[in-house]
């Protein structure tokens, strides 16, 4: 990293606990993912600097007291801790302040990441001593590549990771199929799967599960609501190992256990999407072209299924897909995060000056400019959404005229949505599915699997 930041200090901020009704009543400590992946201590109150041009590292922190030990036990030694990462000199956190001024005044660059939580931001702003709303304009490109570049190609204990972290996708939406039945809560489900990670020694959930039969609204959370015959089920959920290394995939599939023909005829299209890209995906394809090739198969099969009136290619040049019937990107990249990097990427401030550089770096930062190479691990979900408020608008501003047939997508307006997702390792010739795709996916696996 040193190498490619070139001068000057680099900051790495470990994240606080975060108070969940009252200061010492806290959610389950979750460590930034940079910070982990250079300094590797899962604990609170830490931060790391780098000299990029010495090499030199320091650990900030505080040893525990008696006030602290009360209350969590024995805990190591600063140094201790520090000497199990490799890192050979420790601070107190007040000399952090020291430390990055001592840098300032002698001209030298402070490089951070942008932050996303609130804590950080305000040990920032004190730190560096600008307002916390102007943190994004100080923040470092050199390290935000620096960073991506270098978690974005996996190691092989990495991608050990990742293949265990399938294994508690596996039995959180297995266990989701065989609870699913009408009458049965979204959020019945919802409290027996979110506890499968930490029944298995992970850490937890890589995101909050999705458990909905509205599977039209993407991120829409679990209710109260009972499940009802006729509806399509969609589970988006995934775990953490206590690595923090993730996975993450959906299934949808028939409250009743049996799909209509209308569901079996969409969920099909989305099915031979999802199936294809793992056969396409060659190491070095640019993302936007397998994004784009999902995209034309999903179109051609709406037009059979006589919704598009165009052929796929038209349908996706036209910008139906994305306008209308699969409003997100074919997937993103998967580690730390299961959002790998978004934290300093496109879902954390307007890319457009970097543009170039993106496009030099190719990291999943940037999905535009996004390139896979091997040791990449990125998610494979497309998916079709029958989206009443958004076809509405669409029809209303005459999008799409003459290549939707929107009469006949009028009796879809109660279908919700379709999405299938799994996880892929680049590699040398193509791309390994971790897990071997086993979560049942097929129509008549699936139906097999919830008739048990």
């Amino acid at each position: 990293m040193c190498d490619k930041v070139g001068k000057g200090l680099i900051l790495l901020a470990g994240n606080e606990p975060s108070p969940m009704s009252y200061a010492d009543n806290t959610f389950d400590f979750r460590q930034d993912s940079t910070f982990l992946y250079y300094f590797g201590l899962d604990l609170p109150s830490l931060a790391g600097v780098i000299d990029a041009e010495s090499g030199r590292s320091v650990l900030f922190g505080n040893d525990a007291g008696i006030d602290d030990l009360i209350w969590t036990g024995p805990v190591p030694a600063l140094r201790e801790l520090a000497a199990e990462v490799g890192v050979g000199e420790t601070r107190p956190f007040a000399e952090l302040a020291d430390e990055i001024s001592a840098a300032a005044a002698s001209g030298r660059t402070v490089h951070y990441l942008p932050p996303y939580r609130a804590e950080t931001s305000l040990l920032l702003s004190r730190l560096l001593g600008r307002p916390a709303e102007s943190l994004f304009e100080g923040k470092s490109a050199d390290l935000i590549f620096a960073v991506a570049e270098m978690r974005e190609k996996k190691e092989e204990c990495e991608l050990d990771e990742l293949r265990k972290a399938y294994e508690i996708g596996f039995e959180m939406h297995t266990a989701a199929m065989k609870m699913c039945r009408a009458g049965v809560r979204e959020n019945e489900i919802t409290g027996v799967i979110n506890a499968i990670p930490k029944r298995m020694g992970g850490w937890g959930l890589s995101f909050p599960s999705i458990v909905t039969q509205h599977g039209e609204t993407l991120h829409n959370s679990p209710t109260t609501e009972p499940l009802r015959d006729g509806r399509l089920l969609l589970v988006d959920a995934g775990g953490e190992r206590a690595s923090h290394y993730c996975s993450d995939h959906t299934r949808t599939y028939p409250v009743n256990g049996r799909f209509t023909e209308r569901q079996r005829e969409i969920y099909e299209i989305v099915l031979k999407a999802h199936d294809a890209v793992p056969q396409l995906l060659r190491p070095g394809m640019m993302y936007s072209d397998l994004h784009r090739a999902a995209c034309v198969i999903l179109a051609e099969g709406l037009h059979d299924a006589g919704l598009i009136l165009c052929g796929g290619e038209e349908a996706v040049e036209a910008g139906v897909m994305s306008g209308l019937f699969m409003p997100h990107g074919l997937g993103h990249g998967i580690g730390l995060d299961v959002h790998d990097c978004q934290a300093v990427g496109e879902r954390s401030f307007d890319f457009g000056e970097y543009l170039e550089r993106a496009a030099a770096t190719a990291t999943c930062i940037h999905r535009a400019t996004w390139r896979l190479n091997p040791g990449t691990v990125l998610s494979d979900e497309p998916g079709i959404y029958f989206i009443p408020a958004l076809i509405d608008k669409v029809r209303g501003e005459g999008r799409f005229k003459g290549l939707v047939d929107f009469a006949k997508l009028e009796g879809y307006k109660d279908f919700g949505g379709i999405r299938i997702e799994d996880d892929l390792i680049v590699t040398e010739t193509g791309c390994e599915i971790t897990g071997g795709g086993t979560i049942p996916s097929k129509v008549a696996d699936l139906e097999a699997f919830l008739a048990r």
